[in-house]
């Protein structure tokens, strides 16, 4: 399912799709938002949204094979929650 997808399935319960569009925006901002500040996002039975740190670290380049520095950086993750998990299985 894509964006598309989802703003029509939202649609069938909202009056418009230009009113389903602005839901679904609304979320992911609000989402991006608080993540942004560092605080994770719970919806319950479904998952947890944050944000994970990775550490620098040494790689190396493919084409190449020299090593290169991959610097520190955070990460969104999202872990599935118990119904989630128990409606996918």
């Amino acid at each position: 399912m894509n964006k598309g997808e989802l703003i029509e399935a939202i649609a069938k319960v909202t009056e418009t799709k230009v009113e389903a569009a602005k839901v679904l925006e609304t979320t992911l901002t609000a989402i991006t938002k608080s993540l942004k500040k560092g605080n994770p996002v719970t919806l319950i039975g479904f998952g947890t949204f944050k944000v994970s740190k990775r550490k620098a670290r040494i790689g190396r380049n493919p084409q190449t094979g020299k090593p290169l520095k991959i610097k520190a950086k955070k990460v969104p993750v999202f872990k599935a929650g118990a119904a989630l998990k128990k409606a996918v299985k």
